[in-house]
């Protein structure tokens, strides 16, 4: 047995090696390190192999997920995405540089007045103490009442645990309710977040690559033929990040029926549901006991820097949400949640009203500079392809920071190499502004 071990451990050595090759050969000819066709025909060949030597197929995909995992881990180490240009433009702002921030869902206006006046009150109200993991009892009260009122759904505070951003439901979630070697469904382009969750916790992530072409619509039977028996999970994010793509409800209620066909978890992040165009339908209006639902503040209430957030799911996976978030954090910052649970209180159909305002603006100068697109449904992005042979967003998205302005690349997203993202979070004179600059950019790359 430890012969055995000792040998797996060796080559296990020698598969790494070579993955770290072909990753350097991969950045050298501008491929993107998620190789879909390649991992369903090896899957297929580990799955043929365990029927032929008696072995659980559910083991050895799982073993082979493993090793899948490994491979992204050392290919994907110079991966740049919009926070790693945010970071760029901040470290070039405390040298003295103007850079206008294109790059992040970063809302300019400020929080709601009551947030200010929660801000002075908080110490006199006590609330500065321990709390439970799940949030304070009076805030999950607050929240559920406003949830089933702006969704028309019967949710209780038992439903809902208080995080510092979504991001941390997100990672709670596919870290407590998934296993190492289970399997993932992420539809592209994505948020990197889900990615990145998913790997630091063993899990593989199954990719639906949506086209331009197809204005961004999920194949369904691209993901009937992506699940088996590892399958676990399927995320969805509507209005999505960065293409603005909500579903045609009947698209959305068929997703949904496959994932209860399947008995998956349905992790729908819903962050920018305030910011939605048209037609919208939250994945609460399913009931469905194995869906769990992010939101937070940051966008909503223009509320980044306060860090809350919270996710809405059935009563038994919130108390493993719950788990892992006092194990982690206690519990978020009392007076944080005593400061968000008054902005509930707040009006912010103006923020809405500006974001889509901003949004026109950034998509008719899009349309002026001849940059291709589909006119988002909602959120606060444009997802732009740049129709130029040879094209890289990281490349275009560092010689634009020189200029001053700062874009997402496209790669950040998915295999989306020849996209940026642009971010309509600032007033309008400044968009213009940072569009000419673009625009500047784009000619001198020609």
């Amino acid at each position: 047995m430890d012969e055995i071990t000792l040998e797996m451990i060796e080559l296990l050595k020698i598969r790494t090696n070579i993955a770290k090759e072909i990753g350097e050969i991969k950045k050298n000819i501008g491929k993107g390190v998620t190789d879909e066709l390649r991992e369903e025909n090896l899957r297929g060949k580990v799955i043929s192999l365990c029927n032929d030597i008696g072995l659980d197929e559910t083991i050895g995909v799982k073993f082979l997920n493993f090793l899948l995992n490994e491979s992204i881990k050392v290919q994907s180490t110079n991966k740049q995405t919009h926070l790693s240009i945010f970071l760029k433009a901040k470290s070039l702002e405390q040298q003295g540089k103007k850079i206008i921030h294109m790059e992040v869902g970063e809302p300019d206006f400020l929080p709601p007045d009551i947030v200010k006046k929660a801000l002075e009150e908080v110490f006199d109200k006590g609330f500065l103490k321990y709390g439970q993991a799940k949030g304070m009892p009076a805030f999950r009260e607050a929240l559920a009442k406003y949830i089933s009122k702006k969704f028309n759904v019967e949710i209780t505070q038992d439903n809902i645990i208080v995080s510092p951003g979504a991001r941390f439901s997100i990672f709670t979630a596919i870290s407590t309710l998934l296993n190492p070697g289970d399997e993932m469904i992420v539809i592209e382009p994505a948020w990197p977040a889900y990615k990145d969750c998913a790997l630091n916790s063993g899990i593989k992530v199954r990719t639906i690559n949506t086209t331009f072409e197809n204005k961004w619509e999920p194949s369904l039977e691209q993901i009937k033929n992506t699940i088996n028996s590892n399958t676990k999970m399927i995320v969805l994010n509507y209005p999505n990040n960065p293409t603005g793509k909500i579903l045609d409800e009947k698209l959305q209620d068929n997703i949904m029926e496959i994932a209860q066909k399947n008995n998956l978890y349905v992790l729908s992040d819903e962050i920018y549901s305030q910011y939605a165009k048209k037609n919208w339908k939250s994945i609460l209006n399913y009931n469905y006991e194995k869906s769990i639902v992010t939101q937070s503040f940051s966008k909503s209430h223009a509320m980044t820097g306060f860090r809350v957030g919270y996710g809405i799911a059935d009563v038994q996976i919130i108390e493993k949400m719950a788990k892992l978030e006092a194990l982690c954090l206690t519990n978020v910052s009392e007076p944080i949640q005593y400061i968000a649970m008054k902005a509930l209180e707040a009006d912010t159909s103006n923020n809405t009203n500006t974001v889509q305002n901003r949004l026109e603006v950034l998509a008719q100068k899009s349309t002026e500079m001849g940059l291709d697109f589909v006119v988002p449904d909602g959120a606060m992005y444009i997802f732009a392809r740049i129709d130029k042979e040879g094209f890289d967003g990281v490349q275009f998205a560092n010689s634009a920071l020189e200029k001053g302005l700062a874009v997402a690349p496209g790669e950040g997203f998915g295999d989306y190499k020849n996209f940026i993202r642009l971010s309509a979070c600032q007033n309008e004179k400044i968009l213009v502004e940072g569009m000419n600059i673009l625009g500047k950019v784009m000619s001198e790359n020609q």
